[in-house]
């Protein structure tokens, strides 16, 4: 098990940048594939991206594809989601979690961060 924290949030312009952190806390950090999550307000929580190891491959929605960047620093046990070009869509609260390697649940989450665009 993990323990989850994130930060980085806030109140930001469209067009504007953040840049989310995770730090997590307990078992071998490289032993977790890290997702970043987000769930806008009334809809579902979906997966934005997740990294296995330190520039692995990536795969993004189309909907911040261009525009988000996750990264991890196992050194620092830290997960990090850059996002750029920020639209109003992309408000909502964003999520840190973890899964441990071949497993196919996320079974560690974070408290959340607030994410708020205004246009």
């Amino acid at each position: 098990q993990v323990q989850l924290v994130e930060s980085g949030g806030g109140l930001v312009q469209a067009g504007g940048s953040l840049r989310l952190s995770c730090a997590a806390s307990g078992r071998t950090f490289s032993n977790y594939v890290m997702g970043w999550f987000r769930q806008a307000p009334g809809k579902d929580r979906e997966l934005i991206a997740d990294i296995i190891t330190p520039g692995g491959g990536v795969e993004y929605p189309d909907s911040v594809k261009g525009r988000f960047t996750i990264s991890r620093n196992n050194d620092k046990k830290t997960v990090y989601l850059q996002m750029n070009s920020l639209k109003p869509e992309d408000t909502g609260v964003y999520y840190c979690a973890a899964r441990r390697l071949g497993a196919a649940e996320y079974d560690d989450w974070g408290q959340g961060t607030q994410v708020s665009v205004s246009s």
